[in-house]
């Protein structure tokens, strides 16, 4: 199994289902790697930064509460032709993925950076964090 696909399945069970079972889910971890076509998580919150939505994906990375997002603010962070590809690649409209994301990233990006910060190894983090669960 590769690293994303275990990505997949520990994000999948941490939000009470299985990744194969929410495409969607499945196109955003792979995002998370460091090789993604975005740059990574870091990639992703900059993103953010730079669309005007900083203190809101900085409230995800930071230890503290979790700012809401909008489906029209995934809509602006992401930018409309990137939150297409990734509608594509998970089979579903981009009003779709916009209001799907706007609950998933926050407590995924939160989950992935539990020190309060984007480290090189937050993938690998996340992994560890499950791996009794996965049973890997």
């Amino acid at each position: 199994m590769g690293l994303m696909d275990q990505l997949g399945q520990a994000a999948g069970g941490m939000m009470g289902g299985q990744a194969g079972q929410n495409p969607l889910l499945q196109a955003v971890t792979s995002l998370l790697g460091q090789n993604s076509s975005v740059g990574g998580l870091a990639g992703i919150v900059q993103a953010f930064q730079k669309n005007g939505l900083g203190d809101i994906v900085n409230s995800w990375v930071s230890t503290g509460t979790n700012l809401p997002v909008t489906p029209d603010q995934i809509k602006q962070g992401l930018g409309g032709d990137f939150l297409s590809q990734l509608a594509g690649k998970a089979g579903v409209s981009p009003d779709a993925a916009s209001a799907q994301l706007s609950s998933l990233l926050p407590d995924l990006i939160d989950k992935v950076t539990p020190n309060g910060k984007i480290e090189a190894g937050g993938v690998d983090q996340l992994l560890k964090m499950f791996q009794g669960k996965m049973g890997a």
